[in-house]
């Protein structure tokens, strides 16, 4: 829930007063502590943590400078940093750049410049801009992926899975995106249609010969492992464990009538078997030539074809059930009925094995397509007590029930069928239970200049062979001048790129053309960050082991669950299992963002709604624009960004500065040893707030943090007695303020008398004999409803508390003329009459 908005809580005779006085110089406050936190090496991480802490945020595209919208994740990002270090952690905090890839590409396309120099343009840009923000990253670990330096050991990791059996080459129906003019994973296909933002073509088939990396070997860990991640939202297990798609069922082989031909199917309802009238083949199935070669129906076959691998997904689900017949049968094992073949577009070839079992009567996509086409109806399960009639049925039943007309298995309740059914066929060969997972292989070849080439080498005589390690990096060519994409790669025309030597017999070669999805290179760059520059392997273990794993992940949404989150489990796994690491799961916790909306709109440059870093820092500071951000809405939802919060930002600061300078003398460090009575509510209160504070920064709280930062500031305007208690309150504020807008809590803390940076110092701690009040509220009600309270001692007897309630002349007015039959009395807090 959002909280109340405090920046407007205070009369407008102190914001008057505020203004009137001279505002703090925020670009020399600002540039005056980066430079100290540069020149002392604040954030650099030790090369040999004592007490680890590695806090990652996910990198970025350069597509272009970034904007506010971006700095969400980094400040947030900062902010956790800069609170685990003063918690005593040795904090990794590493920052880089996901530069190869689509979105930059495109922009370059469009700008008519090279890739690499609109990129690495775009980088030093936005280096600037987060180190205007104070981001305590260790900047020595910066990566770049489109370096030889760092994609070198990218093609390292795709020969690591072709030795290991995980990388292979096929032709397959793939995803083709007409408005990138490239592949796409089954991840990067988002409703039928291209993931990026700027595209949204619909996704089309094709048939090519691509690289595909085996993750579904995977399947099952990747799905059982997320029951160990505790610390990862609920929303994003779920969306994996869907993805993943794990269905426990039974396979069946359908022999082909006068043809040396079978199909597998697979079903979760074997106990439906005898209802079987008809099987529906995915038009992309690779059997579908030789079925229908030499058939009476094998031209209008392909027609149909030719325009249903047109289609996308999304349209061949959403679309009316149609179908074409093949003029082929199949054999039903279990009871040898013949039963037409026909090829149907819903099907799609990625979900079991592209085969289905038509059962009208038991699954409504049948029904309806048999009823379309005329084909028999056959109930082969009850309900319960009911018996089905197909004349007359409306729609298809499709819950368990009670096999019916089954052979041996009639009477059989569907649960005790579906094993039998899968035993009996498997005692003949003819299948048996099965486990099948959505999740399919990762598709990585991409038909784009602007990626990691891919490492490998085609020979004549040695046939495929994969680059040496000492021969990586395959360089990508800079001196090509076309690389708008025509639907293959434009490496394909680069003739001192493709012709090369074949590493096994030295003859002539060429290399592979196409380069590689860029979700490959952030698969892995975690690991990169711990041994940035290591030039003899991509990280070496001990160092991984100090590290890994990764502590606390942050950024993106849940659009990152299904693509990228799955991949880095998945390269993770393979690293663990060749013994290059220790753990085979990245991250122990992973904490999701929100966007940030301006105008009702994601903000974006493309919709002309971007707030600039460099100009708004510039005008208001690098603290206010942090506060903006994170005082706006709890960090993992959207936030609207308005004037209304930079203005509150900037009171804030003006607020604190002015009470800080107005009273410099009287700011303590040491916790008081005597609290009056004048000033022990206070007291009270900044205890209460510290440990609010230090709750909401391990919780991500981060809005609440802040505005129980101002309730703790307007206490401190509203004290009359400037004693000891007042002065360790503005200590406290100062201490509490630094992760949010550390430049100006380091800069008051120097004005008080403080050493150095406030990152160096421990977290400030509360006093736990002073977290609550003497006294306390107590809620009067009669009959549920509020009457009256009462203000009395926590030490209060019941009966005390009884007597003075009914003493009370709201209360007794209520009581007239009533009976009391009992108090419910609930200790410090409320005293329920009950009355007839």
């Amino acid at each position: 829930m959002r909280c109340r908005d405090p920046w407007g809580i205070r009369v407008i005779v102190d914001y008057v007063v505020c203004l009137a006085k001279m505002q703090f110089k925020h670009s020399e406050i600002e540039s005056k502590w980066q430079r100290y936190w540069k020149e002392r090496g604040l954030f650099k991480a030790a090369d040999d943590p004592k007490k680890k802490f590695y806090n990652l945020v996910m990198f970025a595209y350069p597509s272009g400078d970034i904007h506010m919208g971006h700095c969400k994740n980094y400040v947030i990002g900062d902010v956790y940093t800069r609170f685990k270090m003063r918690e005593g952690f040795d904090v990794l905090h590493p920052f880089g750049w996901d530069a190869f890839g689509l979105p930059a590409e495109n922009q370059a396309i469009k700008m008519g410049i090279h890739p690499e120099k609109w990129t690495l343009e775009n980088i030093r840009t936005s280096d600037e801009s987060l180190r205007l923000l104070g981001i305590g990253y260790d900047w020595e670990r910066e990566i770049i992926t489109c370096l030889p330096d760092y994609y070198r050991w990218t093609q390292w990791m795709f020969t690591l899975l072709y030795k290991r059996g995980l990388a292979y080459k096929k032709e397959a129906y793939v995803n083709w995106c007409p408005g990138c003019q490239t592949v796409l994973a089954n991840e990067q296909v988002i409703d039928g249609a291209c993931y990026r933002s700027n595209c949204r073509s619909l996704v089309e088939k094709r048939k090519l010969n691509q690289w595909f990396f085996r993750i579904t070997k995977y399947a099952d860990r990747l799905l059982k492992d997320l029951d160990g991640l505790d610390g990862w939202p609920d929303s994003v297990k779920v969306m994996q464990r869907n993805w993943i798609g794990k269905s426990e069922g039974c396979d069946i082989a359908f022999e082909i009538a006068d043809r040396k031909l079978h199909f597998k199917v697979f079903t979760t309802r074997p106990d439906t078997i005898y209802g079987v009238t008809f099987l529906s083949v995915a038009p992309e199935h690779p059997s579908i030539d030789e079925l229908v070669r030499g058939s009476a129906c094998e031209s209008e076959v392909r027609q149909y074809v030719l325009q249903a691998t047109k289609r996308s997904d999304r349209e061949r689900i959403e679309k009316e059930k149609d179908g074409v017949p093949t003029g082929c049968f199949a054999i039903n094992p279990i009871n040898g009925e013949k039963v037409p073949i026909f090829v149907a577009d819903y099907v799609l070839l990625e979900y079991g094995s592209g085969v289905v079992m038509g059962v009208p009567a038991h699954d409504a996509r049948d029904f309806q397509f048999a009823k379309k086409y005329g084909l028999p109806i056959k109930v082969v399960i009850n309900p319960p007590g009911e018996a089905l009639d197909a004349e007359s049925m409306t729609e298809a039943y499709e819950d368990p029930g009670i096999m019916v007309d089954s052979a041996e298995f009639t009477g059989l309740e569907s649960g005790e069928g579906m094993k039998a059914v899968a035993r009996s066929l498997s005692q003949k060969d003819l299948g048996g239970p099965s486990v099948h997972y959505r999740l399919k292989d990762w598709l990585i070849s991409r038909q784009r200049y602007w990626g990691a080439p891919i490492p490998i080498v085609y020979c004549e005589k040695c046939g495929m062979s994969p680059v040496p390690d000492e021969e990586l990096p395959v360089l990508l060519p800079k001196n090509i001048t076309d690389f708008i994409p025509k639907g293959r790669s434009p490496l394909a025309a680069v003739e001192s790129f493709i012709n090369t030597k074949c590493p096994e017999c030295g003859e002539k070669a060429t290399r592979d053309p196409d380069t590689m999805d860029t979700f490959v290179c952030s698969s892995w760059y975690f690991l990169r960050y711990i041994d940035a520059h290591n030039e003899r392997e991509f990280c070496a273990k001990d160092k991984a082991d100090r590290w890994l794993p990764i502590d606390q992940y942050i950024g993106g949404g849940s659009e990152h669950a299904t693509g990228h989150l799955i991949y880095f489990r998945f390269f993770s796994k393979v690293l663990h299992d060749a013994g290059y690491i220790s753990t085979d799961e990245p991250a122990v916790n992973l904490f999701n963002l929100g966007m940030v909306l301006k105008d009702g709109e994601v903000m974006s440059k493309s919709k002309g709604n971007a707030v600039p870093v460099g100009q708004f820092v510039g005008k208001h500071g690098a603290d206010v624009a942090r506060l903006a951000i994170l005082f706006a809405a709890p960090p993992e939802r959207e936030m609207e960004w308005t004037d209304e919060g930079v203005t509150g930002a900037e009171r804030f600061l003006n607020r604190l500065y002015r009470l800080v300078t107005d009273n410099v003398v009287v700011i303590a460090d040491k916790r008081p040893e005597v609290i009056s009575n004048d000033n022990e509510s206070l007291y009270i209160k900044i205890n209460q707030t510290i440990s609010k504070v230090t709750a909401d920064l391990r919780s991500f709280k981060y809005n609440t943090a802040i505005a129980a930062l101002w309730e703790l500031l307007n206490a401190l305007y509203g004290t009359r007695v400037r004693d000891h208690v007042f002065g360790y309150g503005i200590h406290a504020m100062i201490h509490m303020l630094s992760p949010f807008a550390p430049h100006i809590a380091d800069e008051l803390w120097s004005m008080v008398g403080g050493k150095g940076s406030l990152v160096e110092q421990p977290w400030i701690e509360q006093d736990d004999r002073y977290m609550r009040s003497k006294s306390g509220t107590i809620v009067i009600q009669i009959n549920g409803r509020v009457r009256s309270h009462l203000e009395v001692s926590r030490s209060m007897a019941e009966d005390e508390v009884k007597k003075l309630a009914f003493d009370d002349e709201r209360v007794n007015r209520h009581l007239e003329g009533k009976d009391i039959k009992k108090t419910i009395y609930v200790p410090d807090k409320l005293l329920n009459i009950v009355v007839q």
